[in-house]
């Protein structure tokens, strides 16, 4: 029984993750448990459980005493020497208890208790395996479509986990058996709510998709600066080379845009920008509009740029409702004015605007200022 007990264990570990040292302190738990439903709480006990030898054993114990007040925790000097004449007062009596002599109710509690055990060791064991790959992409299959919230389960290889609508890029549609890759955007380390959340619209896959695909980025020749996003639709990464003769544009691009074409395939399509980063801010602001060509740029503050344009660049600076521009300001950090030469001069600027935090981006995905080299 002892080495089922414990060949159960090592399976445990094996397929579960759940460690065997876990396991016995949960193990040890529920056996007190059940031996208190049994014998009372006022009584005392010894559990041993010795893996090198596969062998549980629970002792009952009492102290030998000269007069007994209480015969659960106690056993006069006689009786004990009964038993052997080693037996001195003060010391304690052991008796060995056999777990198959347990009631229906205390054995039905001790199972509770080492269920209730392999739950939160598979919840604990998922929990440091995400942990672990926290900020990083990971290949999953998907499993099921919820017909109702579009919800997508996926196994992650490390169990089960879901892709909610609002973390999948617009448009898409997956199928049953279908492979792709995901973002592991948060770890839950709370009992309550989901274990891990999963993304395909969050900046960090495609900041991780160009640090996995490009060597340079890799091996630390060029930088990724920021990123901003609208899943779907179109992303701005600003790259900067930290090696003079080495192209952070091109380098992303790749010959004939074979580097950057893989990356958009992986994202169905989404369009992005590759924009040179600049300690200058005019310069840096200029570029974060491309495709748009920009004839000037102007800081008006530390956080604000006043650009003209051409004015048949005006449309495309702007973007289809005002995406390319509102992409250009998250990355930069900066409110970023559009004008079109010879058009009518723009208002004051304002001296005090501050981007708001939630449209900006960086690694940690707390501010959407440059990083620091």
């Amino acid at each position: 029984m002892n080495a089922e007990f414990f060949t159960a264990l090592e399976l445990l570990e094996k397929e579960k993750g759940i460690p065997q040292a876990y396991m016995m302190e949960k193990i040890e738990a529920a056996l007190l448990s059940a031996y208190k439903k049994e014998y009372g709480n006022n009584t005392n006990v010894r559990i041993s459980i010795d893996p090198a030898k596969k062998d549980v054993r629970m002792y009952q114990q009492k102290e030998v005493v000269e007069v007994v007040e209480n015969p659960l925790t106690q056993i006069s000097l006689e009786d004990a020497r009964a038993k052997s004449k080693r037996y001195a007062l003060g010391q304690i009596y052991e008796t060995e208890v056999k777990t198959k002599d347990f009631r229906r109710l205390s054995a039905g509690s001790a199972k509770s208790v080492i269920i209730q055990a392999i739950r939160e060791g598979e919840h604990r064991a998922m929990q440091e395996a995400y942990e672990s790959k926290r900020g990083e992409i990971i290949t999953a299959t998907v499993l099921k479509i919820d017909s109702e919230t579009q919800n997508a389960v996926l196994d992650t290889g490390t169990g089960r986990a879901v892709l909610l609508k609002g973390e999948q890029i617009p448009g898409e549609t997956y199928t049953v058996g279908e492979k792709i890759k995901v973002f592991i955007q948060e770890v839950n380390k709370e009992a309550k709510g989901p274990l891990v959340t999963l993304s395909r619209a969050h900046p960090g896959l495609v900041r991780r998709m160009f640090e996995l695909e490009i060597p340079e980025i890799t091996d630390g020749i060029i930088l990724i600066k920021g990123v901003s996003r609208e899943a779907g639709s179109r992303t701005k990464i600003s790259v900067l080379s930290r090696e003079e003769g080495v192209d952070a544009v091109g380098a992303c691009i790749g010959a004939h845009g074979m580097r950057i074409d893989s990356i958009v395939r992986e994202l169905n399509g989404e369009k992005i920008d590759i924009v040179k980063y600049s300690e200058i801010p005019e310069e840096y602001a200029a570029a974060a509009l491309a495709p748009a060509t920009v004839l000037s740029a102007e800081m008006i503050s530390d956080r604000f740029c006043r650009v003209v344009v051409s004015p048949d660049q005006l449309s495309l600076a702007i973007g289809k409702e005002g995406q390319n521009v509102r992409l250009a300001a998250r990355l930069t950090g900066f409110k970023i004015d559009i004008n079109a030469e010879g058009l009518e001069k723009p208002k004051a600027a304002d001296e005090d605007y501050k981007p708001a935090e939630e449209n900006l981006y960086t690694e940690d995905d707390s501010a959407g200022a440059p990083e620091e080299d």
